[in-house]
């Protein structure tokens, strides 16, 4: 029987990530044109905070280049998804920290190699005032990505899922998102700040001034 266990992971390479954070910078414009131009009025729950968005916009150059500040007033407090027993959650659950959240599957090769660096920031920064959400995002069985996360060692992310897409849905309607990984950066209300499409070096010297930066905010 041919082994069709999936290959060793690999991380991400510098060069590799600043690659696609060029690449993926132009995707950000036009992300940031859609967000502006399209997005539904109702979609903002939260009070505008656009000045805080424009210091992590600042903030995040080099393998961050292609992450946007934003602060439009976007909320995500009632974003549902579940835990690894089935018990639903919301954003609303991890009121009063900032949130690093990140939506991933185990079949994205750019997420599994983002992976580690997402679970060297939690080590690093999870407290009272920060986490790194991480949902597992339309995978049918929870297992292959529990599985993943053992292999790979992550011991400081949860383990969150979004079944059906539902949650990465309202991403995408609200043209924040189009592919995996996709990242939010959150306040402590659960209110957008900065969003990024595609992978990123978070444990690189770039990625933590973007989260000092938030957790200042």
């Amino acid at each position: 029987m041919t082994d069709q266990s999936p290959a060793p992971t690999r991380r991400l390479q510098p060069k590799r990530v600043l690659l696609i954070a060029l690449a993926s910078a132009g995707l950000a414009l036009v992300l940031t044109l859609a967000i502006g131009n399209f997005m539904p009025a109702q979609a903002h729950q939260c009070e505008a905070q656009v000045v805080k968005g424009q210091k992590i916009d600042a903030a995040a150059t080099g393998l961050l280049a292609a992450l946007t500040g934003t602060g439009e007033g976007r909320g995500y407090a009632d974003m549902a998804f579940q835990d690894e027993a089935g018990q639903p959650k919301t954003i609303a659950d991890f009121a009063g920290k900032k949130l690093l959240v990140n939506f991933w599957a185990t079949w994205c090769v750019p997420c599994r190699e983002e992976m580690p660096a997402l679970d060297n920031i939690a080590t690093e920064y999870n407290s009272d005032e920060f986490m790194v959400l991480t949902i597992n995002t339309g995978e049918t069985d929870l297992a292959k990505a529990s599985k993943f996360m053992t292999e790979e060692q992550l011991k400081n992310l949860p383990l969150y899922w979004d079944r059906n897409f539902s949650a990465f849905d309202r991403l995408k309607r609200n043209a924040v998102a189009i592919g995996l990984p996709a990242t939010l950066l959150l306040d402590e209300k659960g209110c957008e700040l900065a969003v990024l499409q595609g992978p990123a070096a978070w444990d690189s010297s770039d990625g933590k001034a973007v989260i000092d930066t938030l957790i200042g905010a």
